[in-house]
């Protein structure tokens, strides 16, 4: 297996992006390329561990954000230099042993019927997988703002469910020979964006086809084969939301045991997203964080179904860092107590904590505390 070990030198204001539906080479994309060196190829075996002994294994994690889930094929347009594998090389050094890799393949990719993925993004993503593995991390690679095209709703369903199958079936054989250590987010928000009710549960409609969609994604992804047939699979309710009713009308796709529950929370919402909240610590603010977790231990943990907290973190717009200190160390805190993976979102911008051209951490002290090192 080869990796490429690409150099980021764009800087773009972050709040600059593109929806343009052209497609253009990668080659494009990048500034310079350095040397290419050979690596252990990347293939290993699926180990005869449930889902929850597996989620065990895997300790806290980091998102690498705003880059490959790029909504444009320039994946420096939100302000971040391309990825590269030093930045691996700073979580793993801070304590992350899981690295949560988002994809948005969208916009390097072809029309139907063949939707076919270009094979140097293929490349890229890989060498930043590789290497990860290669050091013995866990890595979650999804489909992430895909959300042009996957729309949950009856008319679309047909057109949706046949590029889900023929995406999700190029990803599947690209990594069907990689172990264990490498898990498939089927979808990361999943929801009819930019709806009234996108973030408060969606509509039965919604969440019915989502439910659908899964099935479509498990299969192409078991059809496969090889290591892929018992691979480890996240999948969320409706907008990896925490509200109640997308929780009760989740259906485990084909009631298959290797399902891990992916979830995202930004809590207390006020402090940790809405940013209009500078302070964190009331007794109030600590209750909704537990209240949190007893929930999903009750509505999943205590079903066998494990949890990953996929995305998480506060927002760095009104909150001093020791307010979000405090924050980070009671929230991963609440996780590992009920065996739940945080994973914290780092978008390189407002929710950053490395800087990923001098991969210095910004804020070292919440980087420990996301990595349970406090």
């Amino acid at each position: 297996m080869w990796f490429i070990l690409f150099l980021g030198i764009l800087t773009i204001n972050c709040s600059t992006s593109s929806d343009s539906g052209d497609v253009t080479k990668i080659e494009q994309e990048i500034e310079e390329e350095e040397e290419i060196e050979e690596i252990e190829e990347v293939t290993g075996d699926i180990r005869d561990i449930s889902a929850s002994e597996l989620v065990a294994d895997m300790g806290p994690g980091w998102n690498f954000g705003n880059s490959f889930d790029v909504r444009d094929n320039d994946k420096t347009a939100w302000g971040n230099p391309l990825p590269t594998t030093g930045v691996v090389d700073a979580i793993y050094n801070r304590g992350f042993r899981t690295l949560r890799l988002p994809v948005t393949w969208g916009y390097n990719m072809g029309d139907a019927p063949n939707f076919e993925i270009e094979k140097n993004y293929f490349t890229r993503v890989e060498s930043i997988i590789d290497y990860a593995l290669e050091k013995g991390m866990y890595v979650i690679i999804n489909i992430h703002h895909d959300d042009k095209w996957i729309i949950p709703t009856v008319a679309q369903a047909t057109f949706t469910k046949d590029q889900l199958d023929k995406v999700w079936t190029q990803i599947a054989n690209n990594f069907k020979d990689y172990s264990d250590y490498l898990i498939f987010e089927l979808l990361n928000e999943p929801r009819h964006k930019d709806t009234p009710e996108q973030w408060t549960g969606g509509t039965e409609e919604g969440r019915t086809v989502l439910n659908d969609y899964y099935v479509t994604i498990l299969d192409a992804i078991r059809k496969t084969g090889g290591n892929n047939e018992l691979r480890k699979v996240m999948v969320a309710p409706y907008a990896a939301s925490v509200v109640q009713k997308t929780w009760d009308d989740f259906v485990i796709p084909n009631n298959d045991a290797n399902v891990i529950i992916s979830i995202h929370a930004y809590v207390p919402f006020r402090f940790a997203l809405e940013a209009s909240d500078p302070d964190w610590g009331s007794d109030a603010d600590k209750a909704d964080i537990d209240a949190l977790m007893n929930r999903i231990e009750a509505n999943f943990i205590s079903k066998g179904l494990p949890v990953v907290m996929g995305e998480w973190g506060s927002i760095g717009l009104l909150a001093d860092k020791s307010e979000r200190l405090k924050h980070a160390d009671y929230f991963v805190e609440a996780c590992m107590s009920k065996g739940i993976v945080p994973v914290v979102w780092d978008d390189g911008g407002d929710f950053g904590l490395l800087n990923r051209r001098n991969f210095v951490w910004d804020f070292p002290g919440i980087a420990d505390a996301a990595a349970n090192k406090n």
